[in-house]
C-alpha cells in the first residue's frame, strides 16, 4: 500500500511540478509579465508567497519525512499555502483585467497544477499519518519502502529549482532586475 502510495505521490509532485514552470514561470512571469502590471502586483506577491511556501514544503514535508518536528512545520505551510491561494484566487479577475481577463485554458491549467499539488500532499499524509482508536501517530521509519528513495530523490532534486523561482520572483521587484529579465523575451511568444 505504501509502496503504490509513494509511486502515486511522486508521479503527482512530477506532474504539478511540469505544470507550475509552464504556469508559473513562462506564462506569469515571462509572456504575461505579471510583476510589470499594476493591478496585477498583489497577485505576484501571492505568487512570490506561494513559490517560496512549496520550497519550504518540500523540505519539511516529503524530503525530511522521518522527522516529525519538521512534518508538523510543514502542515503550517500546507495551511498558509491554502490561504495564500484563496487570496490569490479572489484577486485574479481585477488582476488580469489588463489582458482582458484570465483566459479559459489558463484556468484549466490553474485548476490542474493546484490539483497536482494538493493531491500530492494528500496522498503523502495518507503515507506520514496512522489513525487508530487510540487516534492518529506518525509513521517514522520509510527505509524499508523501496519507491521512498525515488519519491526523496525526486523531491531533493526539485528543490534548486524550487529556490530559483522564488528567488526570480523576488528579484522582479528590483526594477534593474526586472529591466534585464523584459530584454530577455523572444520574439516567438
Amino acid at each position: 500500500m505504501m509502496e503504490t502510495a509513494f509511486i502515486i505521490s511522486s508521479v503527482l509532485l512530477i506532474s504539478y511540478s511540469l505544470l507550475a514552470v509552464f504556469d508559473g514561470v513562462f506564462l506569469h512571469l515571462y509572456k504575461y509579465q505579471l510583476y510589470e502590471h499594476k493591478e496585477s502586483r498583489f497577485e505576484h506577491l501571492t505568487h512570490t508567497i506561494r513559490a517560496f511556501l512549496f520550497t519550504g514544503i518540500l523540505a519539511t514535508l516529503f524530503i525530511n519525512i522521518e522527522n516529525n518536528t519538521l512534518f508538523v512545520i510543514g502542515c503550517v505551510l500546507v495551511v498558509a499555502d491554502i490561504i495564500t491561494l484563496l487570496l490569490d484566487a479572489y484577486v485574479e479577475k481585477d488582476s488580469r483585467q489588463f489582458m482582458g481577463g484570465l483566459p479559459r485554458w489558463e484556468y484549466i491549467i490553474h485548476l490542474m497544477v493546484n490539483g497536482f499539488h494538493f493531491a500530492a500532499i494528500a496522498v503523502f499524509l495518507v503515507i506520514k499519518l496512522n489513525f487508530d482508536s487510540m487516534g492518529f501517530t506518525l509513521a517514522q521509519n520509510f527505509q524499508h519502502i523501496e519507491s521512498y528513495d525515488a519519491f526523496r530523490f525526486i523531491a531533493i532534486n526539485l528543490l534548486p529549482g524550487a529556490i530559483t523561482i522564488s528567488l526570480l520572483h523576488v528579484l522582479l521587484y528590483i526594477p534593474k532586475f526586472s529591466k534585464y529579465f523584459n530584454k530577455l523575451q523572444l520574439k516567438c511568444c
